[in-house]
C-alpha cells in the first residue's frame, strides 16, 4: 500500500462529428477535451474514509472499521465484473446518504464506494483514505463529467493499492501510465460509469482514459494516431435537453423519410472519415488549408443535425454570433440545446477571440477557451497544479 498521497487529473469528451449518426452504425470521433477533472487521494490513519466532491456539495465519511465488517462477497473477487442492480442497492444501505438527496449526489458516492470496496477487496486491510475530486466540466452537459471521475478514482485507487505502479519520478511534474495499466484503468472506470449510467457505450471512460482522439462504430473503438491538439471555445447554451428524446425524433424522421434522412446519415459518416483523414495528416505541422478544411467540415455537419431535426435556437445563436467573427461552429453531443464547439484557428489575435467569448456571455452562455486533443489520465505533483486547482481541491 502506498503511504505518499496521490493527485491525478483526467479530460472530459466532446463529440467532434458523428453524433446521432453513430446510432446508425456510422462512424464518430470522440476527442479529449482539456478542461479536466482533478483528485487528490492523501492516506491518513484515522480510521475513516472521507470523500470531498465539492462541486456538488458533498462531504461524506465511512468508518473503516465498520466497512471492514461488512460482507462484500456481493462484489466479485479479484475481476473487473458489471455492478449488478442488487449490489447497487446494498452499497445505497452501506453509503447512508439521507432520502432527500440528489441522485447525482447519490450515484457520485455509489460509484466511489463500489470502486473503493471491490479494488481493496484482495488488501488484508481497507486503507484510511481522503479524497477530494475538483472538476472543472459542468455537469449534466454531456462533456463526460462522470467518466473523468470515474477514471480518476480509478487510476488513484488502482495506484494505492500497488496494483499499477506509480509512474511519476522524483523530479517529475507530471507522467502517465503505461498501455497496460490505462488498459486496466479504462475496465474498472467503465464499471464505475455502469453505476452511473446503467448502460453506457464505454466511448467517454475511453476518451478520459487513452485522451487524443477516438473513433467509434458499433462497439469499436479505437485511438487516432497522432491527432493534433486543436484550440476551441467550448460553449454551454445551459438549454436543457433530453437526449433520449431527441434521438427518438432522429429515429421517427428516418422512418418517415427514409430516402431523405438515410443519405444525411451517410454523409454525416463521410464528414466523420474526412476529418479523421485530415487529423491524421495534421500531425505535428498543421497547415492551415487543414483547418480551412476542418471549418468546412463543420459547417456542413451542423446543417445537417439541423436537418435531422436536433438544432435549437439557442445553437443558431451561438454559430451566428461565431460567423459574425469569421470563426466556425457546430453542436456537439445530443443538441437541442446543451454544448457547441467553435474551431480557433491558429495566428487569431487574442482580442478577437476575448470579442467572440464576451458576446457568447452576452448571450446569457457558458463559454470556455480550451483545448480538444487533449492527454488522458496523468498523475502530478503538487508543485505542477495552477493555485486555481490546488485552492479548489483544498476547498477554499
Amino acid at each position: 500500500m502506498l503511504s505518499e498521497g496521490l493527485l491525478v487529473s483526467a479530460p472530459g469528451k466532446v463529440i467532434l462529428h458523428g453524433e446521432h449518426a453513430v446510432v446508425h452504425g456510422k462512424v464518430a470521433l470522440a476527442v479529449a477535451l482539456n478542461l479536466r477533472t482533478f483528485l487528490r487521494l492523501q492516506p491518513h490513519s484515522s480510521g475513516k474514509v472521507d470523500l470531498s466532491l465539492p462541486n456538488i456539495g458533498i462531504k461524506q465519511a465511512w468508518d473503516v472499521a465498520r466497512l471492514q465488517l461488512l460482507d462484500t462477497s456481493f462484489l466479485e473477487q479479484g475481476d473487473v465484473t458489471a455492478p449488478t442492480p442488487e449490489q447497487v442497492e446494498k452499497l445505497k444501505e452501506i453509503a447512508g446518504l439521507p432520502d432527500d438527496c440528489a441522485v447525482t449526489e447519490r450515484l457520485a458516492v455509489l460509484t466511489f464506494l463500489y470502486l473503493y470496496l471491490s479494488i481493496f477487496r484482495k488488501q488484508r486491510t481497507l486503507p484510511s483514505l481522503d479524497v477530494v475530486v475538483w472538476s472543472e466540466l459542468p455537469p449534466g452537459a454531456g462533456l463526460g463529467s462522470s467518466a473523468a471521475y470515474s477514471v480518476c478514482l480509478t487510476a488513484a485507487l488502482l495506484t494505492m493499492c500497488e496494483e499499477i505502479p506509480n509512474p511519476l519520478k522524483d523530479g517529475e511534474h507530471i507522467n502517465r501510465w503505461t498501455k497496460e495499466d490505462l488498459e486496466l484503468i479504462n475496465k474498472w472506470a467503465f464499471q464505475g460509469e455502469r453505476v452511473i449510467h446503467g448502460n453506457p457505450s464505454g466511448v467517454d471512460n475511453a476518451v478520459s482514459t487513452w485522451g487524443g482522439a477516438l473513433r467509434y462504430q458499433q462497439g469499436k473503438i479505437s485511438s487516432l494516431k497522432r491527432p493534433p491538439a486543436l484550440q476551441i471555445l467550448l460553449t454551454n447554451t445551459k438549454v436543457p435537453r433530453s437526449t433520449k428524446a431527441l434521438v427518438a425524433g432522429v429515429r421517427d424522421r428516418l422512418l418517415k423519410f427514409p430516402e431523405i434522412v438515410a443519405p444525411l446519415l451517410t454523409s454525416i459518416d463521410a464528414i466523420s472519415l474526412e476529418c479523421e483523414r485530415v487529423l491524421g495528416e495534421m500531425g505535428e505541422a498543421p497547415a492551415l488549408e487543414q483547418y480551412l478544411v476542418l471549418e468546412e467540415l463543420i459547417d456542413m455537419n451542423q446543417h445537417h443535425l439541423n436537418a435531422l431535426g436536433v438544432g435549437h435556437a439557442s445553437l443558431d445563436q451561438l454559430c451566428q454570433v461565431t460567423r459574425a467573427h469569421g470563426l466556425h461552429s457546430k453542436l456537439t453531443g445530443a443538441g437541442g440545446g446543451g454544448c457547441g464547439i467553435t474551431l480557433l484557428k491558429p495566428g487569431l489575435e487574442q482580442p478577437e477571440v476575448e470579442a467572440t467569448k464576451q458576446a457568447l456571455t452576452s448571450c446569457g452562455f457558458d463559454c470556455w477557451e480550451t483545448s480538444i486533443g487533449a492527454p488522458g489520465v496523468s498523475v502530478h505533483s503538487a508543485t505542477s497544479l495552477d493555485s486555481r486547482v490546488q485552492q479548489a481541491l483544498d476547498g477554499l
